[in-house]
């Protein structure tokens, strides 16, 4: 057996689970290794577990788990609840709104690049002006997908307990928050250059 792998058994409630860890570049694997791979095994998530190894509760994720004087063929125990079937059904979704923030910020990607490519002169100049509108009106559309997406997230009440949904909610809004500002940004940068042409227009016309 590769000397950077590891084989426990962790009893958890009835259930004996033998959990294998291989570590990544020659490592040795880490308490967060296992936990990752209990979450796999028996749907606890890992902010809900508690890994005991002879009587002693095991906390520093980032320790490898022979600092904790865990070796191959081991025994353990992992006492944690499963999300409620309630949870899961909020990170599903959760989850889906994620699906939609991250195709939204696709389109925003493709705005902001075909704004440089603008910038950079890839388009002649009586072209870009029309050009320059309809990128702010699909920014504008994803601002507002943004903002349903937000509200959307807002609009859910989680009870206390669910404390995987909260941490994903909150990060989640924060993502999108992010989005927003710069689709100002990107926003703010299309004003930019329409002026900056118009400017060069009167001048050309005078």
């Amino acid at each position: 057996m590769a000397e950077n792998s590891m084989t426990v058994t962790v009893a958890y409630g009835t259930t004996k689970h033998s959990i294998t860890l291989t570590a990544q570049d020659g490592q040795e694997p880490l308490l967060k290794d296992l936990c990752e791979a209990l979450t796999e095994a028996t749907g606890v998530p890992v902010p809900s577990q508690k890994v005991i190894f002879k009587g002693k509760s095991l906390k520093d994720m980032e320790e490898t788990l022979s600092s904790f004087g865990v070796k191959q063929g081991c025994k353990l125990m992992m006492i944690g609840k499963r999300n409620s079937p309630e949870e899961e059904v909020e990170l599903k979704k959760l989850k889906d709104i994620e699906k939609s923030v991250e195709q939204n910020a696709k389109k925003l990607e493709k705005v902001d690049g075909e704004l440089t490519g603008l910038k950079n002169g890839f388009l002649a100049k009586e072209l870009q002006a029309e050009a320059l509108n309809k990128l702010d009106q699909r920014v504008k559309v994803a601002a507002e997908q943004f903002m349903k997406i937000l509200e959307e997230i807002d609009g859910m009440s989680l009870p206390e307990s669910f404390s995987d949904c909260r941490m994903k909610k909150k990060g989640l809004a924060k993502t999108v928050q992010g989005f927003l500002a710069q689709c100002d940004k990107i926003e703010a940068g299309i004003s930019d250059h329409l002026a900056k042409i118009q400017t060069k227009n009167l001048a050309l016309a005078e």
